[in-house]
């Protein structure tokens, strides 16, 4: 039997709630972009907590930053573009601690920059030209700044995920892409079946989901593959529910670890965590899965 290190690529956990875990309030609308700009050194921590607990890639903190967003906390154009590119220079410093490892530029979706729960929904009201001009700079500015990859994450509807795909075929840069899902369908209701196709270009590495429950992602695994006939990424949450009123994850959950060998056999090569998982849970998917035999 082959060792699973041969065919898995182990990703890092969420960012906000490492941070959180070390002491940062996060509860304002930067969420963890906001240290971008207070306290790198602590991004920078997190990143190497995460490489040393064994994960491959580093996600910059760059999922809910945008012009847009920094500019409504006060920061001009300039410096927003400067702390946003500053999320792949981070990783990237750390990651030549650790030979061999990867930074992946996390783009998260539009919704995200509402700061209202919208990226768990979707359907935003705005046309096809708005998402064209919120994704398209930010991602320039992250390529730019020499990611390895792209981590088109969290996105909840189709229409949005046409948009980044157009983008990423013209830009020509590698990427994997992720849903956020509810069950067989996209958050904003779309089937899965469907959903998956869009992203099934050459620069898409993998498809799959992310930030949803551990029980959601092995249907969702089997259908991506299918579908696309592209290797699957999956890194869930830990099972809890996010309420935006509260800005707080609520109910229990389960370590990715538990389930892990079961979507790697579905076909994942991908596997991580998302919202409240940490360093601890990724060294046991380390352990688990890179120090044993499958």
């Amino acid at each position: 039997m082959s060792k699973a290190s041969d065919r898995l690529v182990i990703l890092d956990g969420g960012l906000s709630n490492a941070l959180e875990d070390r002491g940062h309030d996060l509860s304002d609308a930067l969420w963890s972009a906001r240290l971008l700009r207070d306290d790198p050194a602590e991004i920078a921590a997190v990143h190497r907590a995460y490489y040393e607990a064994g994960a491959m890639v580093a996600t910059t903190a760059s999922y809910q930053a945008s012009v847009i967003g920094f500019e409504r906390a006060g920061v001009e154009c300039a410096e927003a573009e400067r702390l946003i590119a500053s999320s792949v220079r981070i990783a990237r410093e750390v990651r030549d601690e650790f030979p061999g490892r990867l930074v992946a530029g996390s783009v998260g979706p539009y919704g995200a920059m509402l700061a209202d729960g919208s990226e768990y929904r979707g359907n935003y009201g705005v046309s096809v030209a708005v998402l064209r001009d919120f994704h398209g700079p930010r991602l320039e500015l992250l390529m730019d700044a020499g990611p390895d990859l792209l981590a088109i994450e969290t996105i909840p509807d189709t229409q949005e995920a046409e948009v980044l795909v157009g983008l990423l075929s013209e830009l020509d840069f590698p990427a994997w892409f992720s849903y956020s899902i509810a069950g067989t369908h996209t958050r904003a209701g779309q089937p899965l079946a469907d959903a998956f196709t869009i992203p099934a270009i050459d620069q898409v590495v993998a498809i799959g989901i992310n930030c949803c429950t551990p029980t959601d992602v092995l249907p969702a695994i089997r259908t991506a593959v299918t579908t696309t006939g592209k290797p699957a990424i999956a890194y869930p949450n830990r099972g809890e529910s996010w309420d935006p009123v509260a800005r707080t994850w609520v109910g229990d959950g389960t370590a990715p670890a538990t389930f892990a060998r079961t979507w790697a056999a579905a076909g994942a090569t991908y596997i991580g965590g998302c919202c409240r998982v940490g360093p601890t849970d990724i060294r046991e998917l380390h352990t688990k899965y890179l120090a044993e035999e499958v």
